[in-house]
């Protein structure tokens, strides 16, 4: 099972903080769950997590698309963050 979690804005948009996926060897890298997430909602969730910018992280580490996910990893979806 992958525990996916959304934030600030994404969250909002999608009106979901977190859902549970079924874990199996389609999703073994975070753009494998980005892609499958993109198609929820007739595609509408695509708008959203198809952003270029989107930031991805695993297990509370920031990491690029092709990073490796396994069962029971935590997988995070959140917008640039600005400060000032």
């Amino acid at each position: 099972m992958l525990h996916v979690v959304f934030f600030a804005r994404v969250k909002e948009q999608l009106d979901c903080a977190s859902l549970e996926l079924a874990w199996d060897d389609t999703l073994t890298t975070v753009d494998a769950v980005q892609q499958l997430l993109c198609a929820r909602d007739g595609g509408r969730w695509g708008e959203v997590l198809g952003e270029s910018n989107i930031i991805r992280a695993v297990n509370q580490t920031v990491v690029a698309g092709d990073a490796g996910v396994q069962d029971n990893d935590e997988v995070a979806f959140f917008p640039p963050v600005t400060g000032g």
